[in-house]
């Protein structure tokens, strides 16, 4: 086990109940979109008077090829499409304590308690199953496309090519244009030539 940093640390206060979606988004890819975008629907559809509440997992990680990206700039990058597309959202970031079985306990102290979790990860659904949560599984079309490592594995390719609209031709099918344009504005995607080979098989 590593020793990780408790950061953030939690609000004196968490969130009440919402419709809870749960991802790392190194970075924000279209699984992801799909993902948040089914969740806003079941939520104006059943539970109008919740919010939905995205939490960034992994808040705390060192920098590596399967966590490139800060929590402030994946923040950036649920703005950068959130917002465009007609979604509010409230934005948490939860640092990870590497034990599965706490790993709920300690989530509501960022994200709230009583709501309802949205996902397409069985692990995650029954980890809050257990918890006592009522959990949705939404289905995820095109799974394998929009695996988080092979999505930074295609990021890592053309963290070296200059010609920005390659850039965008080669990363949009798989990452919202939205996101693409803040990492080529932002100078995201060329840090990832300095962090070796791909990431680890992980969404």
């Amino acid at each position: 086990m590593t020793d990780l940093a408790m950061h953030p640390e939690p609000p004196e206060a968490p969130p009440g109940p919402g419709v809870v979606v749960l991802g790392r988004f190194q970075p924000l890819h279209r699984g992801h979109a799909l993902m948040i975008a089914a969740a806003e629907q079941w939520r104006a559809s059943n539970t109008p008077e919740s919010p939905l509440i995205i939490a960034i997992g992994s808040s705390n990680r060192p920098e590596s090829m399967e966590n490139p990206w800060t929590v402030e700039e994946r923040i950036s990058m649920l703005e950068a499409w959130l917002g465009p597309n007609g979604i509010v959202g409230d934005i948490v970031a939860i640092p990870d304590i590497e034990d599965p079985p706490m790993w709920v306990s300690h989530a509501e102290r960022y994200h709230g308690q009583a709501g309802i979790f949205f996902t397409t990860d069985i692990y995650s659904a029954e980890l809050y199953e257990s918890a006592g949560w009522q959990v949705m599984m939404s289905e995820l079309e095109q799974r394998e496309s929009f695996e988080g490592w092979r999505v930074r594995a295609t990021a890592h390719m053309m963290s070296t090519i200059g010609d920005e609209d390659a850039v965008r031709t080669v990363l949009n099918p798989t990452i919202p244009k939205e996101v693409v344009e803040y990492l080529i504005e932002a100078g995201g995607l060329r840090r990832l030539a300095f962090l070796g080979g791909g990431g680890e098989p992980v969404g």
